[in-house]
């Protein structure tokens, strides 16, 4: 039977489920609980590439991020990885995807190789973020879109590379307001303000969303899965002190039931 454990200030534990065995029942529940709660992490999960794949696709489509690299034999996941480099990967509190007019709704990992200290996976809860700025804030942004560009990646000129999305974004399923943005450099404009005033007003909404309190930090065991709403949270991988290999597989999702 599906149980769950809400954490503060976001997010909540899943147990009683396998990801490979979900009835639609399951799945029902899950996107749910993602609405309400942010993110959901689904420990003890024994499941290989195939089995990570078949839950994704029970939420919908997939999707993938180009100039990623692909899982081998399954070219709709993509490897998170810091084997092999000298120096650590660097994250940023973003979304994912969303230079394009479509973008995920769900992005899962599956644990390949925990390290043995460090490799924290962390989540910021959006719908707080805007529920407690300032409510002349809220009042001028309102309405208001947020211009959105590839950053980091060789795309060919046929893929879209920027998309404009509300700012302020009312879930379809949870029916609450979340701030959809992402890291600064990705944010270049925001509509009926000058550059100069975008810039500085998102440099202010993303310090608000990512302070500490509002903050979840998922620590890494092995078997776990975790599964996020991209409509209610950004998140980082945090690459500060790792000890030994951090391996995640990646997929996403676009979600036919509750889209945008």
């Amino acid at each position: 039977m599906l149980d769950h454990h809400p954490m503060s200030p976001l997010g909540a534990v899943v147990t009683g489920v396998s990801v490979d065995t979900l009835s639609a029942g399951d799945v029902a529940a899950l996107r749910t609980l993602l609405a309400e709660h942010g993110v959901l992490v689904l420990p003890d999960q024994d499941v290989d590439d195939g089995r990570f794949l078949n839950f994704l696709r029970s939420f919908g489509p997939t999707t993938f991020t180009e100039g990623e690299t692909p899982v081998p034999g399954f070219d709709e996941l993509n490897v998170i990885s810091n084997v092999g480099r000298d120096t650590p990967p660097r994250s940023n509190f973003h979304t994912d995807t969303s230079y394009v007019r479509n973008p995920p709704a769900y992005t899962a990992l599956r644990a390949v190789q925990v390290p043995v200290r460090g490799g924290r996976t962390q989540f910021t809860n959006q719908y707080a973020a805007y529920e407690t700025l300032p409510a002349a804030l809220r009042t001028r942004l309102a309405g208001r879109t947020v211009t959105h560009v590839v950053t980091g990646l060789d795309l060919r000129e046929d893929q879209e590379t920027t998309a404009d999305h509300p700012l302020f974004q009312v879930h379809p399923l949870s029916g609450r307001t979340a701030m959809y943005l992402s890291t600064p450099r990705r944010c270049t404009a925001i509509s009926g303000l000058s550059a100069s005033e975008a810039a500085d007003v998102i440099d202010y909404l993303y310090a608000h969303s990512t302070r500490e309190e509002n903050v979840f930090a998922h620590r890494w065991s092995a078997g776990d899965v975790v599964i996020w709403d991209n409509r209610c949270v950004l998140h980082r991988a945090d690459h500060d002190g790792v000890l030994g290999d951090r391996v995640m597989h990646r997929g996403m999702v676009i979600d036919p039931v509750g889209a945008r």
